[in-house]
């Protein structure tokens, strides 16, 4: 919370192990749940964070997995509850894939917490249009945009050629860098497939992991190892790097690469940005809020279908047009460093926490006033 420089005393709540950050406390899963549906152990954190929630004046959950907290934590102290949407569950549908029957119960509590919540932060006009979709009853003026952000002071150009080349990477080549989960949000496997046609002294380097399934696992492996067969400086990295170590990474790539089907804003976007490296991102949610085409980086065009899997209705045009602009940025080294500059100063310009935390305030005093 360093870098948000609020004139309001926070107390951050999360799941996970022990931080020592002051005024951050973690909790783990209730030890009678850490073999539930994830949906159900999700809940056995929710409800430690509600009670301890006592005194705050305010409450603001992130996701479906803090949206129970903050909406027991309302019902229970009485106070306000704010609710930021990085993503909805109704657009969601391959995630009955991970969570099963959980997947009802995400639904659940993300439909409870939005409906009953005193205001709700989109982090993109996309993400925006696409809550008031999901939820047609909510009053519109409840719902503002406040874009996410970046630390601008930790994300930022680390130029280590050495460090670079420990991760199998060869700086002398032109790369094309992924960051991501393995999920079918994030459009892995059309680039699996677009990377075959890119010329064959371009590497392609997928800092990948967490797959959702088993399933998506093996058909990304497969696709890796296709490619492999087929060419040289396919660069899988399954461990999550620091946050140092991407610095370098996205530094040294000739451009970045977001191939998502669904993308309420992608943080990760700005983070190759702040880093230098222009992005190669699919015209898609908050992306084109991001991305100003040509200018820090290239659009991809995509029609999708509308039953909220966000499925191309003509996947390989999608795969070509994604081809296409990244051929055209990575043949361009010269035009790749400008728009890697230009996103550089579209990051510090739109994207610092400060901004972002003002509009937070005024979104809390509205409602403590």
């Amino acid at each position: 919370m360093r870098a948000l420089r609020l004139d309001l005393d926070v107390t951050v709540r999360c799941f996970g192990l022990p931080r020592d950050e002051p005024g951050v406390f973690s909790y783990l899963v209730p030890p009678q749940l850490t073999a539930a549906n994830p949906s159900i152990a999700t809940l056995g954190v929710d409800l430690q964070i509600a009670e301890d929630v006592a005194g705050a004046n305010l409450v603001h959950s992130h996701t479906w997995y803090a949206n129970a907290a903050g909406r027991l934590a309302q019902l229970l102290h009485g106070i306000p509850h704010v609710v930021t949407a990085h993503s909805l569950e109704p657009l969601r549908p391959w995630k009955a894939e991970q969570l099963g029957g959980g997947y009802r119960v995400s639904s659940w509590i993300e439909r409870d917490a939005f409906t009953s919540a005193d205001a709700i932060i989109a982090v993109s006009d996309g993400m925006r249009r696409d809550i008031l979709r999901s939820y047609p009853t909510l009053d519109e003026q409840r719902v503002s945009v406040v874009h996410n952000g970046i630390d601008l002071g930790h994300w930022r150009p680390v130029h280590d050629v050495e460090l670079v080349r420990s991760l199998g990477i060869d700086p002398d080549r032109p790369s094309v860098v992924f960051v991501g989960r393995i999920t079918r949000q994030k459009g892995l496997t059309y680039l699996l497939r677009a990377a075959a046609q890119l010329p064959k002294d371009v590497q392609l380097v997928l800092c990948a992991g967490a797959p959702d399934t088993p399933e998506i696992l093996d058909e990304v492996r497969s696709g890796v190892t296709a490619l492999q067969a087929e060419r040289t400086g396919v660069v899988w990295i399954e461990r999550l790097l620091g946050q140092h170590e991407l610095s370098a990474v996205l530094t040294a790539a000739t451009t970045f690469v977001c191939p998502s089907i669904y993308e309420p804003l992608g943080i990760v976007n700005l983070e190759a940005m702040a880093c230098g490296a222009p992005v190669v991102g699919t015209a898609t949610g908050g992306i084109p809020e991001v991305v100003d085409d040509g200018v820090t980086g290239r659009l991809v065009p995509i029609e999708q279908a509308d039953d909220g899997t966000g499925t191309p209705l003509d996947p390989q045009r999608f795969v070509d047009d994604l081809a296409r602009a990244l051929i055209e940025v990575v043949s361009d080294p010269v035009a790749a460093k400008r728009m890697g500059a230009a996103g550089r100063e579209r990051a510090e310009r739109d994207f610092g926490w400060d901004q972002i935390s003002k509009r937070t305030q005024e979104i809390y005093r509205g409602l403590l006033a």
